[in-house]
């Protein structure tokens, strides 16, 4: 592998935003020395965004892919089943800017002892709707994986490859929030897990994409989903556990 780290970063209507967030990271990684690449993958967004992401094209350390929309969940999919085949470390964070680059040294500096570090995100504003869902995803998570990851959908997370790829195997393209079964199947493997809390600042550009109704249908259909999976896992749990731990 050529790489030491693939991040993986979907973006929906971020031209306001996008190139610096991407300088932030390209300015963070380059401290840390790490042999890096980001999957850049645009989700068919609607704005200027693709054209703010040509500036990137042809970088040794930054890949875009402009690609048909088909959703957050299925992009980081996608961009999961790439970066696994491409470094040891795979690490998912979100274009808004709503958590930053500076919270990633210290749980890059831990990862020798660990093999998935999850962000926890603090300070977090929340509409009421969204507070209910988030609260609903950790109470999902809990009774169906066990109580192991606070955050369990966190857009701020670092995975070994080897943790990650094998439950990819069992997740269908189309889940709507795939980041709930990696941490129920990671909870569930008995891996080591660091938890530590990231600043989390509401964003100032773009637009939340998910409203309301649409929002509340969504995670109902998550959760279904969600509930799909865990049968799965106890069919296949045990082989695929054991691959996840596995070095």
């Amino acid at each position: 592998m050529n790489f030491d780290l693939v991040i993986v970063m979907p973006v929906y209507n971020e031209e306001a935003c996008i190139a610096t967030v991407l300088q932030a990271w390209r300015s963070m990684l380059k401290k840390l020395k790490i042999r890096y690449c980001m999957l850049i993958l645009n989700d068919g967004s609607r704005d200027n965004t693709a054209e703010v992401l040509k500036q990137f094209y042809g970088s040794t350390d930054i890949q875009v892919i402009d690609k048909q929309n088909s959703g957050h969940g299925p992009t980081i999919l996608m961009g999961y089943r790439k970066a696994v085949e491409m470094a040891p470390w795979v690490f998912q964070c979100d274009s808004d800017d709503e958590i930053k680059a500076d919270n990633f040294p210290d749980l890059w500096s831990r990862r020798k002892n660990y093999d998935a570090l999850f962000g926890i995100r603090s300070g977090r504003e929340q509409t009421s709707e969204r507070a209910l869902i988030s609260k609903g995803s950790r109470f999902i998570v809990s009774r169906f994986f066990g109580n192991g990851i606070f955050d369990v959908n966190t857009p701020y997370r670092l995975i070994k490859a080897s943790v990650l790829k094998p439950v990819l195997h069992l997740i269908p393209d189309s889940t709507f929030a795939p980041n709930l079964f990696i941490s129920g199947a990671i909870n569930m493997a008995g891996v080591r897990i660091y938890q530590q809390p990231v600043s989390h600042c509401n964003r100032k550009t773009g637009t939340v994409s998910l409203i309301r109704f649409k929002l509340i249908r969504s995670v109902t259909h998550a959760a279904v989903q969600t509930l799909v999976f865990r049968i799965t896992l106890l069919l296949k749990g045990k082989s695929l556990f054991t691959q996840m731990k596995t070095p």
